[in-house]
């Protein structure tokens, strides 16, 4: 599996009085649980494991009561007929009007799942008496057809739980007045990998590196000597002017396109000192042209 993942241009959820339906599916281990739980946090009525067959049903529900205009329904292999029934009555769903339903797919990669599996101590339902690996395998392949009839793909890899949490209240609270856009700008290594859900992605390894400072090595760049450090060469300051005169290029285009959150990735080689420096920076211009911002530092700690 390719570890960069595009995620498909859903809207957030809004103050419309459409009721909606968010279905969520995907791998086991993938956090399809914690995401029902942030949901149900900022007001959204969850199921879990509901039967394809009875979904038609619950949607007619939703659609008659003002109390469950926001649901969401946890669906997966658990169900025994999930697989013939549920492309079924999902595309059946969506020729209906009055509802607004959207398909939230959910993965991560496969070391990743079998690490969940194996601090959690439980068995992939699909691989009981066999090694995780199998069971995740069988999944993932079995699920490619309904992964492509997804709305958003969110891979959760690097996720920490209230990662995940910050994630799904940024993009399914209601906002009576919703900005246009969400931004989050993280910072990363190289040497980590590529972040697995950046839209844009920076290299900023051609600024003089801090790590080669003695007196700043076992800093970062949320520290003030490497700030100071980082700001007095010309190339930062360069790079920067350029980086927010392209955003501010970007993204009212991204807005006017219908893209509701945007993620930046800016990376160095350890993802410590140049990476975090630039993102804090950019995300500060960006919060002051009056968009939400959300910045994380990803690799800080390793």
């Amino acid at each position: 599996m390719p570890k960069t993942r595009r995620r498909r241009g859903t809207r957030r959820e809004s103050a419309s009085r459409e009721a909606r339906l968010l279905i969520i599916t995907g791998l086991s281990g993938s956090g399809k649980t914690h995401v029902a739980r942030a949901l149900e946090d900022i007001g959204w009525f969850c199921v879990d494991n509901l039967p394809s067959a009875l979904i038609p049903r619950f949607a007619e529900l939703i659609r008659g009561s003002e109390e469950l205009r926001r649901s969401a329904l946890v669906v997966d292999m658990r169900e025994r007929e999930f697989l013939r029934q549920f492309p079924h009555v999902f595309r059946q769903l969506r020729g209906r009007g009055g509802l607004g339903v959207s398909l939230l797919f959910l993965e991560a990669d496969e070391k990743v799942l079998v690490r969940r599996f194996s601090e959690t101590r439980r068995p992939h339902p699909l691989a009981i008496n066999q090694p995780a690996i199998e069971g995740i395998r069988e999944e993932r392949e079995a699920l490619k057809p309904i992964r492509k009839m997804a709305d958003l793909i969110l891979d959760t890899s690097d996720y920490t739980v209230h990662q995940l949490r910050d994630y799904i209240r940024e993009h399914y609270a209601t906002r009576h007045e919703a900005a246009p856009i969400v931004l989050s700008v993280m910072s990363f290594g190289y040497k980590y990998g590529v972040p697995s859900d950046a839209d844009l992605v920076f290299d900023v390894r051609f600024l003089p590196n801090p790590n080669f400072v003695p007196s700043l090595k076992a800093l970062t760049g949320n520290h003030a000597p490497v700030i100071r450090y980082m700001r007095r060469q010309k190339d930062t300051a360069v790079f920067l002017d350029k980086m927010k005169s392209l955003l501010s290029y970007v993204v009212p285009r991204y807005i006017k396109e219908g893209k509701s959150y945007l993620t930046i990735a800016i990376g160095c080689t350890g993802g410590r000192h140049r990476s975090v420096m630039i993102a804090n920076a950019l995300a500060e211009a960006l919060s002051g042209q009056g968009y939400p911002v959300r910045v994380r530092h990803r690799d800080l700690r390793q």
